[in-house]
């Protein structure tokens, strides 16, 4: 199984990416060892994941979602939120 996750970093922006193992790349983002935009934005929380069937869909939902405005990104939270299904945050 594969995961989109989307991150809050330091400054406020947002960071997009896929995984096998959420909660593991989180910690390697937050350690400097995740990609090159978080070693320089600082990931503080998790605030949406969602589950996806194989890494290609994973690729195709990530490449969709980093082409959104930062708005529509958190509307993801927000609408999970409001479904009654929580979103993943630390």
């Amino acid at each position: 199984m594969w995961y989109l996750y989307i991150l809050l970093c330091k400054d406020g922006s947002l960071y997009t990416g896929i995984s096998t193992n959420v909660e593991k790349r989180f910690l390697e983002h937050k350690n400097g060892k995740g990609g090159r935009y978080t070693r320089s934005h600082q990931p503080v929380k998790l605030v949406y994941q969602e589950e996806l069937a194989n890494h290609s869909e994973a690729l195709k939902r990530e490449f969709e979602i980093k082409s959104w405005p930062r708005k529509k990104k958190l509307e993801l939270q927000e609408q999970r939120d409001n479904s009654g299904r929580s979103g993943q945050s630390h």
